[in-house]
């Protein structure tokens, strides 16, 4: 394990504020540095805005995971989810910490296999893929997790005319008590048609069951949910012990873990509601342990959380454009940041920190992006200081899927950094040019 680098003591002047329907009290604290580097300094080498992302936080988070469910169960294994964030750099340090790739699409599998990662050590998911999606998957030993009869025939109509085998898993979706159901994808474990699948795959020579995966469903704080899931899980994976003496090399649990960001409407932080990483550890472990499942025959459990091991190690550092009052009298102010960058601001209530010391006197304040559009808002309400034009502001965790949904809408995308263990910056991905949006276009003769 690495020295761990010295995090200097701050001190925090604490202020009551303004009362008002928000009540008395609330401390809205400067982040002048981001895992010791500066802000200010990241900025003015790099622009404004900036996406900045820490490396030990990615790290640090791999390694709660694993410890907690690796205290509880003997096999487990990690696999990155590339469409909650498919930067490369992001992608190889957590495949440096042992994970697999998960993806769902063409493109995210050709990215994983330019990140160096072994086809054997692929999940492919989703319910679109190609026909020549699952014969290049098929060819480089993947495992295949079929979402519905379609592509099940189309795979096994690939094998036999190709002469090929495939190694599969079925996604099954299920009943565990939170509404509204994700039956969309996957094989229904209620009504039988789940297994009903598996019966298909099993008479097929060239289709070989390894696994059964299933995803619940996304910001997941029950973890009873999963106790249900896993135990649904392990039941069919017994059963297909019982009717052809099989067993499955493992079960997926899928993603789905919350993180510490507030859901809007919530009433309470998601720091005070989200559970810990032991906490669905338990649910799920103790689920499979005490299924009918042999003891020697246990099957690796697999993960393939996104969101909350990436969502921590990112920020996005901005600064201030303008003031205003709305008609009502309340104060705007306007960022750089809009939610063409900031995608989850349309869920997230998101932790808005100044840079600097401010007076300590806030006020409801609505934070707007600098987008042309009405929608574009990052924070309807919240109680914030006065910051002035060109005063600099850092939005926490902001790791997972906004380097994924951006959109390259009325402003381009930004630079997005690393910094690494020993504080030292890295550029993973430029800024965009106006050459880089343009390059694809072609002009028709007559317009040229």
């Amino acid at each position: 394990m690495s020295k761990l680098v010295f995090e200097p003591p701050t001190i925090t002047r604490l202020t009551p504020g303004v009362p008002s329907k928000h009540g008395v009290g609330a401390v809205i604290s400067p982040m002048p540095s981001i895992d010791g580097v500066k802000v200010d300094d990241l900025i003015e080498k790099y622009g404004s805005p900036l996406f900045v992302f820490s490396e030990r936080s990615i790290r640090k988070g791999m390694e709660d995971i694993k410890r907690a469910f690796s205290l509880r169960y003997l096999n487990v294994q990690m696999a990155w989810s590339y469409k909650t964030n498919y930067l490369d750099a992001i992608c190889r340090v957590f495949h440096q910490e042992g994970s697999w790739a998960e993806v769902v699409s063409g493109f995210e599998y050709d990215k994983a296999i330019r990140n160096g990662v072994k086809g054997e050590n692929i999940i492919f998911n989703g319910p679109g893929k190609s026909a020549e999606d699952l014969e290049k998957a098929a060819r480089n030993g993947s495992f295949i997790h079929i979402d519905h009869l379609d592509e099940l025939f189309v795979l096994a109509d690939i094998c036999q005319s190709k002469d090929i085998e495939a190694r599969v898993a079925i996604r099954v979706n299920m009943d565990i008590g939170i509404y509204p159901k994700w039956d969309r994808f996957g094989f229904n474990f209620e009504n039988g048609e789940a297994w009903d699948a598996i019966n298909r795959i099993m008479i097929n020579p060239r289709l070989k069951l390894i696994g059964l995966h299933t995803h619940i469903g996304t910001y997941i704080m029950s973890t009873d949910a999963y106790r249900i899931a896993a135990t649904k899980l392990a039941d069919l994976a017994s059963n297909i012990a019982l009717k052809y003496d099989y067993f499955v090399s493992y079960l997926d649990m899928g993603g789905g873990f919350a993180t510490k960001n507030t859901l809007k409407g919530a009433y309470l932080s998601g720091e005070d509601t989200m559970p810990s990483f032991e906490e669905y550890a338990e649910a799920i472990t103790s689920a499979i342990l005490n299924s009918q499942i042999k003891p020697d025959k246990l099957p690796t459990l697999i993960l393939e959380t996104g969101r909350a091991l990436i969502d921590n190690a990112g920020y996005i550092a901005g600064t201030v454009l303008a003031n205003k009052r709305l008609s009502d009298g309340h104060r705007a102010t306007i960022v750089d940041v809009g939610i063409n960058l900031l995608f989850t601001g349309l869920w997230y209530n998101h932790k808005i920190c100044p840079v600097t010391n401010h007076s300590g006197l806030i006020e409801e304040t609505t934070i707007y992006g600098p987008l042309c559009m009405n929608i574009d808002l990052i924070r309807p309400s919240m109680m914030f200081p006065s910051m002035k034009r060109g005063d600099r502001f850092v939005i926490t965790r902001t790791g997972a899927y906004n380097t994924t949904q951006w959109l390259q809408f009325i402003t381009t995308r930004p630079n997005v950094v690393l910094i690494d263990q020993d504080r030292k910056v890295h550029l993973i991905r430029k800024a965009e040019t106006i050459d880089y949006i343009s390059e694809n276009e072609i002009i028709p003769g007559h317009l040229a």
